[in-house]
């Protein structure tokens, strides 16, 4: 059997007495366009940071194409390229610098971080902008110098958390052929998003995600039962309960 991309079992994470993931199981389909989904609060990001190494689980094991990347990090993390939500990063250096250093820490030899940091920058739209700080950066060219700081190494699996949010339309059109260039190419992509028309177009699986726990998950067809992904998510997740009638913001 392939092994997959990403194997996730009885993953716990409490903080104080909220548990933010209730002990998670999900294998990630190697090769896989791989969408997941959830309201605010579901515990999407704590999950992804515990698969990536960038927050302990107190329970549980991931295997990154078959390496414990808690037991193993050295040989798993290399395996990885992490594009988390909200993570600070070292803004001020310039957008060429912060990918050349992404590179270096990666180990690549200075000609091929030249070579690979020259074609980001110009694949996202950012090489006008490479000499500016970090810093300076808008939210949308932040999340796309991160990108670029994802994929410098050539990672076999990307993990992208909100990769399209606040990104314009152009530089979302050349996001999505990067990436499916990536998963076309043998990589798998694992992606979270809140929104759902985005992940019925790029993913051809998807889980989602209510309460810490996984609801549903498997091939996009089948977590969606015939119907539109929004309607599903809303079936299994619920749907706000106060739902006032807001009469007093209309005008008479």
């Amino acid at each position: 059997m392939t092994v997959p991309a990403l194997s996730i079992r009885a993953l716990v994470k409490r903080f104080g007495e909220t548990t933010a993931v209730a002990g998670v199981d999900l294998d990630i389909p190697a090769g896989s366009f791989y969408g997941v989904v959830g309201p605010n609060g579901a515990g999407k990001t704590t999950m992804l940071s515990m698969a990536t190494g960038l927050l302990e689980p107190d329970h549980g094991t991931v295997s990154v194409l078959g390496v414990d990347l808690w037991g193993h990090p050295a040989q798993a993390k290399p395996l990885l390229g992490v594009l988390p939500d909200g993570l600070h990063t070292f803004d001020r250096l310039t957008g060429a610098e912060l990918i050349s250093y992404a590179a270096r820490l990666r180990g690549l030899d200075r000609e091929t971080v030249r070579a690979r940091r020259d074609d980001l920058l110009a694949a996202l739209d950012l090489a006008e902008a490479g000499s500016t700080l970090v810093m300076d950066y808008s939210a949308g060219m932040t999340k796309k110098i991160g990108l670029a700081c994802a994929l410098v190494h050539a990672p076999r699996v990307l993990v992208l958390d909100e990769p399209f949010e606040a990104v314009d339309p152009v530089s979302a059109g050349a996001i999505r052929r990067i990436l499916a260039a990536f998963v076309a190419g043998g990589g798998t992509v694992i992606m979270s998003s809140h929104v759902m028309a985005l992940v019925e177009r790029l993913c051809d699986h998807v889980a989602i995600v209510g309460d810490g726990r996984i609801l549903a998950s498997g091939p996009l067809a089948h977590v969606s039962g015939g119907s539109d992904l929004e309607r599903r998510f809303v079936e299994l997740v619920g749907d706000v309960q106060d739902q006032r009638d807001l009469t007093w913001l209309q005008r008479s």
